[in-house]
């Protein structure tokens, strides 16, 4: 059973850098064939996705987010990681890490963590 947590900081303020960390177990992140997508869904709007790094370490950006986002991984620790820069108060979202199937469908998700953007 593939298990994904989130962890990070529940509050930011404006201007700073918002670093999510997704932590893998029950499964390898660099096993072939899966994306490891973030996801966000601010207040009363729709899911978003953000960008994902697919097995072999390749990373996609949403076109919207490309100039505040940057995703990386740590393999020794099964880890991937979402760093949003210069975030506002329309950042304020529950953000999700998700596994993808390749030309299928997402499979399992995190719990979703909570972050704010306020001073």
């Amino acid at each position: 059973q593939v298990q994904l947590q989130e962890s990070g900081p529940g509050l930011v303020k404006p201007s700073q850098t918002l670093s999510l960390t997704c932590t893998v177990s029950g499964g390898s992140i660099t096993t072939n064939n899966y994306y490891w997508s973030w996801i966000r869904q601010p207040p009363g709007k729709g899911l978003e996705w953000m960008g994902a790094i697919r097995y072999s370490g390749t990373t996609y950006v949403s076109p919207s987010l490309k100039s505040r986002t940057s995703i990386s991984r740590d393999t020794s620790k099964n880890q991937y990681t979402l760093q949003l820069s210069s975030v506002t108060p329309e950042d304020t979202a529950v953000y999700y890490c998700a596994r993808v199937v390749i030309y299928s469908d997402y499979d399992y998700w995190g719990q979703g963590t909570q972050v704010t953007v306020a001073s």
